[in-house]
């Protein structure tokens, strides 16, 4: 299959386009500036183009079997109005011009489209959300709700639209794992906040088992929680990747009201999260490789890295 990507270049980016390569997919991925990206993805073919404007990159994407999007600036910055302009537009542009791009292309296209667990809002308090749940009424929840609404336009194209909704990707080269490991290596690692707050989190290899399940099942479109089933609270899971790296946990937790003075509203993000669980993927016969938090940072942490079979 002929799978064209966006945001291929980032921490989730780099292990999926690897892996779908090594499962036998022809990977193409847009890049705003093709040189030097050839040694960076060795594995996909290099096309050049700006996915926030249309161009002839397009017809690329209308002439692949699938189109994975994860174009999307960060949101881990503070919120001023040119970074929330940023995190809007670089999702809502891009995807406005996927949608496009699949208009007319025929049908039986796929288009995986990120999201995030964020769409639900954030909450200290114990209300579990399957893909039913409504979505919140705060910055994050409006930008995914939005972002959503831009893949549902391909749809009406006949394209089967799948939104991914990702909770935390745990992965071995970046993403925050890495950010978190080394402190809590150095005895600088704590909770976040109260510690109450849920921690939707997913293995990147159950995350790449979760693109091939929806590529290849006809039957799965509209929203699925890309998250473990096992949702665990901030406290608990920085207790067990102490534990996993076999480090106490000597510091405090780090205040809420500290994170706000210096993130602002970003903060949120930190410090409340969303019990989210993958409840359509469990009732489509989906097998995580890696259900429980201890297993998933003693794979990630603990082993030498590798490519498993799928």
């Amino acid at each position: 299959m002929k799978i064209f990507v966006t945001g291929g270049s980032g921490f989730v980016g780099k292990y999926l386009t690897r892996r779908l390569s090594e499962s036998g997919h022809e990977i193409l991925v847009l890049t705003r500036y093709a040189r030097g990206s050839e040694n960076k993805l060795p594995w996909a073919s290099i096309i050049e183009g700006d996915p926030k404007k249309p161009g002839p990159w397009q017809e690329n994407a209308a002439q692949s079997d699938a189109v994975i999007n994860l174009a999307g600036s960060s949101i881990f910055t503070i919120w001023t109005d040119s970074a929330r302009k940023s995190i809007l537009e670089s999702r809502l542009l891009t995807t406005h011009n996927i949608a496009d791009a699949l208009s007319g292309s025929g049908e039986n296209k796929i288009l995986l489209n990120a999201s995030a667990v964020g769409y639900y809002g954030s909450r200290l308090d114990d209300k579990e959300f399957d893909e039913n749940g409504q979505p919140g009424d705060e910055f994050m929840s409006r930008i995914c709700t939005r972002w959503e609404e831009e893949a549902k336009r391909a749809a009406r194209s006949g394209a089967r639209v799948v939104l991914c909704r990702f909770g935390v990707v745990l992965g071995r080269k970046g993403g925050a794992l890495s950010k978190m490991a080394p402190a809590f290596r150095r005895f600088l690692g704590g909770a976040i906040g109260s510690g109450r707050q849920w921690f939707p989190w997913i293995h990147e290899e159950d995350l790449l088992r979760i693109f091939l399940f929806a590529i290849e099942n006809p039957g799965i479109s509209g929203p699925i929680n890309c998250v473990s089933p096992n949702p665990v609270r901030n406290a608990e899971f920085s207790k067990t990747l102490a534990a996993t790296l076999g480090r106490p946990i000597l510091l405090p937790s780090v205040p809420a009201f500290v994170l706000r003075m210096v993130l602002g509203e970003m903060a949120k993000v930190l410090v409340m999260g969303q019990r989210v669980v993958p409840k359509r993927l469990l009732e489509s016969g989906f097998s995580f490789r890696f259900p429980t938090l201890r297993g998933a940072l003693e794979d990630l942490l603990m082993h030498t890295p590798g490519s498993q079979p799928l």
